[in-house]
């Protein structure tokens, strides 16, 4: 029998994280988050993260197309808060984001996380970004750097 599993340190990799501007105050806690883990668990020297900031979560897919075909990095981090509001915007936002996001890991074959919270409320957001349910941002950080030495070892 033949296991293939990665491991978490990649000293060597290159990683964009994009994250939203909307909902900030969430979306800092889940910056530090992977850029901790990234730097202390992946051996991931800061020079060799870029941090892109932009509007809102439905602009994430389109800047993480464009970093994939760069081939640049070695993976990406999409970090970002969707709270359900009044309308339906949060269930047209949140499945357009999550799967346009899967689609470019796909075609350009390379590993993006979701770090996208997707709650009913602020309390939920504020409870994942490293608070009571710990930080989603460790953990897209976490599986980024396993699948991307997965991927080494296929």
């Amino acid at each position: 029998m033949s296991i293939i599993q990665g491991k978490v340190t990649s000293e060597t990799s290159k990683i964009a994280i994009i994250i939203s501007r909307f909902n900030e105050f969430i979306n800092e806690n889940l910056l530090r988050g992977a850029v901790d883990t990234l730097n202390r668990i992946g051996n991931i020297h800061y020079n060799n993260i870029t941090v892109i900031k932009i509007p809102g979560a439905y602009e994430i897919p389109i800047i993480a197309n464009k970093i994939a075909s760069l081939k640049k990095y070695d993976g990406i981090i999409t970090l970002g808060t969707i709270i359900k509001g009044e309308t339906m915007h949060f269930e047209i936002l949140s499945g357009i984001v999550s799967t346009k996001i899967s689609e470019i890991s796909i075609n350009h074959n390379i590993p993006i996380t979701l770090g996208i919270l997707i709650t009913n409320t602020i309390e939920q957001a504020i409870n994942r970004a490293g608070n009571k349910f710990g930080n989603k941002g460790n953990e897209a950080a976490l599986s980024l750097l396993e699948t991307i030495n997965v991927l080494k070892i296929l």
